[in-house]
């Protein structure tokens, strides 16, 4: 599939390299006339368009020779695999959300019920066992009871103010939820999840390609069932805005062009020349002549100059088409 890609991308380049040649052949490399005039071609600067990922072309919505707006759809993979793992991404991604809510709102009311009750007993117990040692305190006084059983109270009381002790910091604990630093460790899990889920809904994003920009379908590469491989060029487009004139303007020219120019272009068949503008003039001179330059060799020296057009004009030029530029006036 790859030889086929490339057979159809030498054919794209073709007819620039053979307008160039001829270019060259014609009068691109000999002495302008006197009114300024010189040879060029079409140069169509093309956008290639491929997916990141690979897959299988399941769908492809458009045909070379269309025209698209930016945004439109050109091509979409097969998305099963992606689809899937985005799909799973939400779900743990809602779990670990339920975590953290649970983690911040404590234990549920009927825990926080049962520990209040387990409370109210212990104080009760407390009460009570408080009130039994008070008692035996004054019948040891009088010698009624020994010693031992106001010792075996008053340990009885301490264990029950123990127990109320230890049912508060549980019932506190149950209200406030875990601890600061588990629920950091909890809210983390969660936005390292929503990063994932990020990067599943790209990864299924990618499977459908559209226009990144407004133009023609110059080429397709691909046919629906067959598969890509990542970063290979699916579509190719050719927005207005990338179409050319390029010309090799002799030295003795240059120094007369100055980006913004205008120049009229001639299209064989065309009623009238268009107008365009000088937007790149070439610091390096084309087919340099060795290092010592006579007066005849200055003659061989080119420039390469590209012109620009407005979007509705460019859209009536064609790679590869030669055309005949006269510079004139600047804008």
């Amino acid at each position: 599939m790859s030889i086929i890609a490339s057979i159809k991308r030498m054919k794209i380049m073709l007819p620039g390299i053979a307008a160039a040649l001829l270019c060259l052949m014609a009068g691109c490399s000999s002495t302008p006339s006197e009114s300024g005039t010189v040879q060029g071609y079409v140069e169509g600067e093309f956008v290639y368009v491929a997916a990141p990922l690979p897959g299988k072309l399941t769908a492809l919505f458009v045909q070379r020779g269309a025209q698209v707006k930016a945004g439109d759809p050109l091509f979409e993979l097969e998305d099963v695999q992606e689809t899937a793992a985005r799909d799973e991404t939400k779900l743990r991604l809602a779990q670990l959300r339920a975590q953290v809510a649970d983690a911040k709102k404590g234990k549920r009311p009927t825990e926080i019920a049962a520990i209040t009750a387990q409370l109210n007993l212990a104080r009760t117990a407390l009460q009570l066992s408080e009130k039994e040692l008070q008692r035996q305190e004054k019948l040891l006084a009088a010698g009624i009871v020994s010693v031992q059983d106001v010792d075996r109270l008053r340990s009885q009381r301490d264990q029950d103010r123990q127990r109320v002790a230890q049912l508060e910091a549980e019932l506190g604990t149950a209200k406030i939820g875990l601890r600061s630093d588990q629920i950091v460790a909890v809210e983390a899990s969660m936005k390292a999840m929503e990063a994932t889920l990020g990067k599943s809904e790209w990864d299924l994003a990618q499977r459908r390609q559209t226009a990144p920009a407004s133009g023609l379908v110059f080429d397709t590469l691909y046919r629906q069932g067959e598969w890509l491989a990542a970063g290979r060029p699916a579509v190719v487009l050719l927005p207005p805005q990338n179409i050319k004139v390029r010309v090799f303007v002799p030295q003795p020219l240059l120094a007369a062009i100055h980006p913004g120019d205008r120049a009229q272009v001639t299209i064989d068949g065309a009623s009238a020349p268009i107008s365009g503008a000088v937007d790149f003039i070439s610091p390096q001179a084309e087919y340099t002549p060795p290092v010592i330059y006579s007066q005849e060799s200055r003659q061989k020296l080119v420039y390469m100059i590209e012109l620009t057009f407005a979007p509705a004009i460019a859209a009536q030029l064609h790679p590869g088409q030669p055309v005949t530029v006269r510079f004139g006036s600047k804008s």
